[in-house]
Formats: C-alpha cells, sequence, structure tokens
C-alpha cells in the first residue's frame, strides 16, 4: 500500500467519525468510520518486519487529531488553551490505545488484537469517564445521540453498549471485506455476512420496537423554562448589574407563569450577587425569587446560582479552599443550583463533574501549587468546591424529587444515574452553552440530555442561558425547543417516572468488565513479550 494511499485512508477514518457529530448526519455512519484506519494498521501488522509499530501511532495520532479538530473546535471560544489542550490530551490517549491494540496484535496474533481493541477502547472510555481529568465528549457512543429511535436500548447498556457495538460492526465488517478479497465468497464469508447483518439490524429492530411501544409514566408536571439570553461575554459579568439580570430572569418567569405551574427552571449561574450559602435567605435576589413564588405559592423555583461557603474556625477545609486575606477567613467558590418554594427551606446541590482548566485545577491537594501559574495562562479563577454526592430537590405537595443536573455534569451517564438512585423522578438540566458561540457544540450538548433520558427513563427540562432550552421526554423525543440567541421562555408537561431502567440499577457495568479484561490482556501481552524475548 502506498503511503499515499495511507494517508487517504486515515484522514477518511476522520471525515467518516466527525460527521455523526454534525446535525445533518446520522450517527450510523460509525458503523463503519473505523474500517479506513483499520485497513492502514492490517497493512503495518502485515509487513510489520519492515514497519516499526511506531508508525501505526503516527496515522493513528492524525486520524483523531482530525476527528477532534473538526468536533470540538468550538471549545477555542471559551478558551483557546483549553481547546488546544482538550486535542492534544485526546489525540494522545486515543492514539495510545489504538497502537496498544497493533502491539498486541504483532505479539499475540489477529483475533486476539482485535479483541484487544474492543477491551482497551471501552476500557480507556470507562477511565476516561471517571478520571480527574476528564473530557469524554468524543466517547464512540455519543456519536449514536440524534439517532434516539435506533438506541433505546441503551436503557439496559447506557452509552458503552453504543460504543461496543460500533467496535463489533467494525472489525466484523473490516474481517468480512478481508475474507471477500482473499478468498472470495465461500462458507466463512457467508457466515460472517449473515452474523454482521443480526449485529446491525437486531438492536435496531429492538430499540424500534421499544420506541413505539413505551409509554410515558409517571404523574405530570407543568413546568416552565427559562431561556434569559445574557451575553456571558459582554453582559453577564460586566455589562448588566445583578439586578437588571435579576429583572429578566423574573419578567420571563412572570410571562408564562400561572396557577397550574409546578416549576420554574432558570439556567446555570442565573445569580451572582455575591451570595453566600450561609445566609441564603439574606440575599436580595433570593428575596425576589421568594417574592415571586409567594405570589404563585404552587411554584418550586430551580435556579443555578454563583455561591460562597465561608467556613467556621471549627470546621474541615477543603482542598479547593481559598483564603480571604481581608476578612482573614477560609472560603469556597461553587457553581450550584436551589429551589426556592413556600416552605422557607432552600436546598443547594453545588455542581461537582468540573471543567479541567476552566472550573478546577485536577488533583487539587496535589496540585493546589500550581493554581498561581495556571491563572497567569489565563486559565481558571480558582478551583470551585464540589460535594460527594448527588442530591435530589423534593417538591413542596408530594414526594417527587428532581436532580439538578448543571452543564458539564450531562454529558455523564452514570454519574447523572446516581440522582435517579437517590430519588429523582425529574431531571432539570440547568446550562450556559452561550460560552461556545453559534457552533455545533451547543446542539451537542442538547443531544447528549437525550442519551440520559433514554438511559433512565427520565423526563428532561433543559433551561439554557443561550443555546438550546428544550423538553424532552421519556423515549429521548425533543418535544419543544428554543432557537439560538433568543430570551424567551416555554412551558410544557412532563412525566415523573419513579422505575429504574437496568442501566441505572448496574452502571457502567460494561465499562468495568472491558477495564478488567484489558488489564488481563496487557498483563498477557507483557508476559509474551518477555518470554519471547528469553527464548
Amino acid at each position: 500500500m502506498k503511503k499515499t494511499n495511507r494517508f487517504i485512508l486515515v484522514l477518511l477514518s476522520s471525515i467518516l467519525l466527525t460527521l455523526p457529530w454534525y446535525q445533518q448526519f446520522s450517527g450510523i455512519i460509525m458503523l463503519i468510520a473505523l474500517i479506513p484506519l483499520l485497513l492502514v494498521e492490517d497493512y503495518l501488522y502485515q509487513s510489520k518486519k519492515q514497519n516499526k509499530s511506531v508508525v501505526l501511532y503516527g496515522y493513528a495520532a492524525l486520524t483523531f487529531s482530525v476527528w477532534n479538530i473538526l468536533t470540538t473546535f468550538w471549545i477555542y471560544n471559551a478558551t483557546l488553551i483549553g481547546a488546544v489542550a482538550a486535542v492534544l490530551v485526546n489525540t494522545f490517549l486515543m492514539a495510545t490505545v489504538f497502537w496498544m491494540f497493533h502491539l498486541t496484535k504483532r505479539k499475540l496474533g489477529a483475533k486476539f488484537g482485535q479483541f484487544a481493541l474492543i477491551v482497551y477502547w471501552i476500557g480507556f472510555e470507562y477511565f476516561y469517564l471517571n478520571a480527574e481529568i476528564s473530557w469524554p465528549w468524543l466517547n464512540l457512543g455519543n456519536g449514536l445521540a440524534k439517532d434516539i429511535k435506533l438506541i433505546q436500548w441503551f436503557e439496559y447498556t447506557g452509552v458503552l453498549g453504543g460504543t461496543l457495538w460500533i467496535l463489533l460492526t467494525n472489525l466484523m465488517l473490516f474481517n468480512l471485506i478481508q475474507t471477500y478479497f482473499t478468498n472470495k465468497i465461500n462458507r466463512t464469508f457467508i457466515i460472517r455476512l449473515v452474523g454482521l447483518i443480526i449485529l446491525i439490524f437486531l438492536p435496531m429492530i429492538t430499540s424500534l420496537t421499544l420506541f413505539n411501544n413505551y409509554k410515558e409514566q409517571g404523574k405530570e408536571f407543568t413546568i416552565a423554562v427559562l431561556q434569559p439570553n445574557i451575553d456571558p461575554y459582554n453582559d453577564k459579568f460586566s455589562g448588566l448589574s445583578p439586578i437588571e439580570q435579576l429583572n429578566i430572569i423574573i419578567n420571563l418567569a412572570d410571562s408564562i407563569t400561572d396557577s397550574k405551574t409546578d416549576y420554574v427552571v432558570a439556567p446555570e449561574t442565573s445569580l451572582d450577587s455575591n451570595i453566600w450559602i450561609n445566609h441564603l435567605n439574606d440575599n436580595y435576589c433570593i428575596q425576589a425569587i421568594q417574592q415571586f413564588v409567594n405570589k404563585w405559592p404552587n411554584v418550586n423555583f430551580i435556579i443555578g446560582i454563583d455561591a460562597f461557603k465561608r467556613y467556621q474556625a471549627d470546621e474541615k477545609l477543603t482542598p479547593t479552599v481559598r483564603y480571604a486575606e481581608h476578612g482573614e477567613f477560609y472560603y469556597d467558590a461553587f457553581n450550584s443550583a436551589i429551589q426556592i418554594d413556600t416552605t422557607g427551606f432552600i436546598p443547594v446541590y453545588h455542581k461537582s463533574k468540573l471543567v479541567v482548566g476552566v472550573e478546577k485545577i485536577p488533583y487539587p491537594k496535589f496540585f493546589k501549587m500550581l493554581e498561581n501559574v495556571i491563572l497567569n495562562l489565563g486559565g481558571i479563577t480558582g478551583s470551585r468546591g464540589t460535594q460527594d454526592f448527588r442530591a435530589t430537590f423534593k417538591h413542596t405537595t408530594d414526594e417527587t424529587r428532581i436532580a439538578p443536573v448543571i452543564c458539564y455534569e450531562s454529558v455523564y451517564g452514570e454519574y447523572v444515574t446516581d440522582y435517579v438512585k437517590n430519588g429523582a423522578n425529574l431531571i432539570f438540566v440547568i446550562t450556559n452553552d452561550g460560552w461556545w458561540g453559534d457552533t455545533p457544540g451547543y446542539k451537542q450538548h442538547l443531544n447528549y440530555s437525550q442519551l440520559r433520558a433514554i438511559e433512565t427513563r427520565r423526563s428532561i427540562a433543559r433551561s439554557a442561558n443561550t443555546g438550546i432550552s428544550a423538553f424532552i421526554n421519556q423515549r429521548g423525543e425533543v418535544i419543544q425547543k428554543t432557537e439560538w440567541w433568543v430570551p424567551t421562555a416555554i412551558k410544557n408537561t412532563l412525566n415523573a417516572n419513579n422505575k429504574l431502567t437496568f442501566y441505572v440499577r448496574n452502571g457502567d457495568y460494561i465499562g468495568r468488565v472491558a477495564r478488567f479484561f484489558a488489564l488481563l490482556t496487557i498483563l498477557y501481552t507483557i508476559v509474551q513479550i518477555i518470554i519471547k524475548r528469553k527464548y
């Protein structure tokens, strides 16, 4: 195979991997996206005496870097350093995983190598979902997010089931192509063709059956979602005062709330008026919303806040704590959600899946010393605090609970199931996607909420400062949504389900199994390398 043809093939894989992250294309493209790269890998495997394994690393790095750039370039709108870091880290990790598969294949043969690719890749995605430095935006299964009628079985497997389907289909089709060009049509080809057809269409048919027969479950609630459309660059932190921003929120809520409204949902960090957790009821913005709720006593008002907590002298300090020199006290900063209702009690949830480099320094216990350096490079404004449990907010008149999922947290499937295990019957995603501009980013983010709806069978109300605010039912369908860059409010009814899906009960079990076998495979490969060197 000529070098030019190899470059064409890896670039073709990059394009095929990219297309599903754009709204015009189906994620089913993922079922063939890796085949061009696998053809290059197999050529290097067949000619391993002439080509060292590191050559494959270069082709893999090219494939994954182009894919990352074309799908997540929009990060640069918020942070150029973050965009570069995301591409470099993702490319390094993905290329390393693919190279490990190639190395294992060289040492243990093609069949064992393909098994290694499956467990290495899924094990990597599972690790990335749970690591301190985490950017799983491009996990393969996420590419199927728009094809909700074909992935209803995610309620049993989660997104990692989609990754497994993609990997198996690519490998089986690759093997079928190899069989055809080496032996033409024979018995092995027929068997592999039948197996491939079953692998592709059985999950689709199952999904269509689930989709067409699924009935919304649970009590209906009327929910109003606000999209204030406050420019995060020019208005949020400098152009508009907290009072002016509050007035926008209240006016939108006033325009759509009535006596039948159960919830009003406002976006992430809607209020940033020097709010201290220790004295929530003393804040004038919260008092204004409390007055609104008193006017509509049936309403539970969910809203995002920028908040601080002051630590008393005898309280245990966290790794993210800061010191206020002017007041000589320690405090934490949070990206939080609260519920304001007629009870007078204000529950608080602190966002705990934070964006590395924007909201936190990884491994804060060990790297807090680097914070000033990162600040000087234009990065974070300090690591935000978190909490170690997924809090839910109870309705004032019955036992219904909602999950206050904040922005980036909605990307993590198993993480969101913890809210459901803690009693959440509805999911409210509050976010601010305006940082990314009018790019594919905010559309992809909405699609991931659809995945969470299918996995948990929980209806979702999504309030975005701007981007796409929406209502999503338990089948993952967007039943109502807003336009980009439009201040508005929408209202709809959603069902509050209390049943737990298999995925909610078991989480990313596919990832845990893959991690186990990936570790065994790595150890076995190392042992075989050592043995062969000795003899």
